[in-house]
């Protein structure tokens, strides 16, 4: 069993492995267990116990391939994207045929009471496949046959009726119970790590609608003044040649003005703080189920660090916070901000060890030079190293850390 790119991280791939052995071992060792009596028995002739011990393998190989299957999936027999589990007819068929036969055997040899425990244990499989009420119908449907049939084999016996009944159904039902509970533990993690990722992705969406809308507030005002003055300029061309020439300079303007301003949205120059986007990284990272951890002076906007100086930190901020939505399987994150010895630092880490595009610390200079511009990590330690800074990011087993530190002497923040 191959950990999927979603359990990365989660520990649900050990969990995944663990519960399929539990209870693949499950049903062996009840089998195993009680089934080499019946196969040992002198009563038994040959043929009898070689189509016991064919069964008893099949039975476990059904097992072990309907668990496979089924544990990958979602809760509540459905996959993660709501399609249903279809289990594969051919093993549900010899399962069901194996598990016959081993309930055949020990009535065959007088046993009147073990022989429910191979069906049983069929019976949890094939529920597995199938939504929780129709789950627990299926499994009161064969209790209910259980008592019915045990109850007419404690007559053959010297058990009586009521003993016969009530062996089998509570047999039936102590066999459901145990194998059922270790499959709705899966599918509580299992639901738990889907609605995580659920609440990364609408983090994520929403921020790219917080930026849409900042975007069209910016364009909405630029295009309707841009598009007044080419009407009026179009109206004034042939009456006022010189005003129509006055509008349209107004128009190349304001045209250029846009463009400044669509940059500055898209680069995160516009209304970026580090106050705002270390408020708004606990707010996105809380909404992620990711814990989070801030330490930060009471009101950063008091401290000696520059606006400008605040406003390259907060873009940290926000690409760290980035990268932990969309490049991690983090469980746990710090945010820790102070200024000590006249130097900022920004410190932000989690525990998703996952490293984003671009080269590390120590890398060639000129590579990380020949980077571009841009608004990645790379980007952003080119911009800090112009203002006197620094920004550097490692990963260490699990750990991955982003560090920023900026002079607070120094007010002249380089802006590209």
């Amino acid at each position: 069993m191959r950990e999927r790119p979603s359990e990365r991280g989660t520990g649900l791939g050990v969990f995944r492995r663990y519960t399929w052995w539990s209870l693949t071992g499950t049903v062996t060792l009840f089998l195993v267990l009680f089934g080499r009596g019946w196969i040992a028995d002198p009563a038994l002739p040959p043929w009898g116990k070689a189509v016991a011990v064919v069964a008893l393998a099949v039975m476990v190989t059904a097992a072990g391939v309907l668990l496979h299957l089924r544990l990958p999936r979602g809760g509540d027999g459905h996959a993660p994207e709501g399609r249903a589990v279809r289990p594969p007819l051919a093993w549900l068929i010899a399962g069901s045929l194996a598990a016959a036969a081993l309930a055949a055997i020990p009535l065959a040899l007088g046993d009147h009471r073990l022989w429910p425990l191979a069906p049983a244990l069929m019976v949890s499989i094939i529920a597995m496949f199938v939504p929780p009420l129709r789950r627990w119908a299926l499994i009161a449907a064969a209790v209910v046959a259980a008592a019915a049939l045990g109850g007419v084999g404690g007559l053959a016996s010297a058990d009586g009726w009521r003993s016969g009944a009530a062996f089998s159904a509570g047999l039936v039902a102590f066999t459901a119970w145990t194998t059922l509970g270790m499959l709705s533990a899966w599918d509580i993690a299992e639901r738990l790590n889907h609605a995580r990722h659920l609440a990364a992705e609408l983090a994520v969406k929403d921020e790219r609608l917080r930026f849409a809308a900042e975007l069209h507030d910016i364009q909405g005002h630029h295009l309707q003044v841009i598009a007044l003055k080419s009407e009026l300029a179009a109206r004034l061309v042939e009456s006022d040649p010189a005003r129509a020439a006055a509008e349209m300079r107004e128009v190349r303007r304001l045209s250029a003005e846009a463009l400044d301003d669509t940059r500055a949205v898209v680069q995160g120059y516009r209304r970026t703080t580090l106050e705002a986007e270390i408020a708004n990284a606990a707010k996105v990272l809380a909404a992620a189920e990711i814990d989070t951890r801030v330490e930060r002076p009471p009101d950063p906007r008091s401290g000696p660090l520059s606006e400008p100086g605040r406003h390259l930190l907060g873009l940290v901020m926000r690409e760290a916070t980035t990268n932990v939505l969309r490049h991690s399987r983090a469980r746990h994150a710090e945010v820790d901000f102070r200024v000590t010895d006249g130097v900022a630092r920004l410190r932000v880490t989690n525990d998703g060890a996952a490293t984003p595009p671009g080269p590390r610390p120590g890398t060639d200079a000129a590579a990380l030079a020949a980077s571009g511009p841009g608004s990645g990590l790379v980007a952003l330690a080119e911009r800090l190293e112009a203002a006197g800074g620094a920004l550097s990011w490692e990963c260490d087993g699990d750990l991955f850390e982003v560090v920023a530190s900026l002079p607070v002497v120094e007010a002249g923040v380089v802006s590209r």
